[in-house]
């Protein structure tokens, strides 16, 4: 099937919790739904030969927003800061919904339909702000290419002293997507450049209250690099023809 075709063959429509279920499994969160606003499903059209076969070929799930975020308030320029908590929760209820999961089944990826999702998807919302999270933004951009602006998160000062040290004894920022590698090579220190890396491993988990005390080894060190790779960026879009509620 050549990708022009299959895209022809496709409709977005309202969908439902079954949709979802349905690929929920390819998605790396792959956790109970909870609370939605709404769902839609990219779906076969009647009478096309292969829809017996797979009848959600994607899906995307809109919830309510978090009251607090700090990438909205520097996306936003703290539009909805300054307000006491009611207000704020008022205010951002009524303006913005978030798109939490979106999903595509393997055997349609690479045909551009999550950004066709997120792109037809968004006006449909009755809102003036979409948002997203994308802790894979930065390798998948696809809600990017869908018209949303992205903002990413400062490296924080604790993850910077990490990554420094690393680099000091040999590690280089571009390999600590792998841990068996940066275990290997800490194993292969001396004994005095291997016990401070341990140290500095030691002083960056007092962040994450019960894992302060993990020992040393491979868990500790996967932990350790999710939490310093782990940059999430928020992306936002304005519906240019929807103002603001008050």
């Amino acid at each position: 099937m050549r990708s022009c075709s299959v895209c022809k063959m496709l409709k977005v429509v309202p969908g439902t919790v079954d949709d979802y279920k349905s690929l929920s499994h390819y998605h790396y969160r792959d956790t109970g739904l909870g609370p939605y606003v709404c769902i839609f499903a990219l779906r076969p059209e009647v009478g096309c030969f292969w829809r017996v076969k797979v009848r959600t070929v994607g899906v995307i799930v809109y919830t309510m927003p978090v009251i607090g975020s700090e990438l909205r308030n520097i996306a936003t320029g703290d539009m909805f800061t300054g307000l006491d908590r009611s207000t704020r929760l008022a205010l951002i209820n009524k303006n913005i919904r978030c798109i939490s999961r979106v999903i595509i089944e393997p055997r349609f990826r690479s045909l551009g339909l999550a950004v066709r999702l997120v792109r037809e998807t968004m006006p449909m919302l009755d809102v003036p702000v979409i948002e997203a999270m994308a802790v894979m933004g930065a390798v998948n951009p696809f809600f990017e290419k869908a018209g949303m602006k992205p903002f990413t998160a400062p490296v924080p000062a604790r993850c910077v002293r990490l990554i420094e040290a690393l680099n000091l004894v040999g590690i280089e920022q571009k390999r600590l997507i792998d841990a068996d590698f940066v275990r290997r090579k800490i194993r292969r220190l001396p004994k005095q450049k291997a016990e401070f890396i341990e140290s500095e491993f030691k002083l960056f988990l007092q962040s994450y209250g019960k894992r302060r005390s993990m020992p040393p080894g491979i868990e500790m060190t996967k932990y350790v690099l999710t939490k310093l790779t782990d940059r999430p960026v928020y992306y936002i879009w304005r519906n240019k023809n929807l103002e603001l509620r008050m």
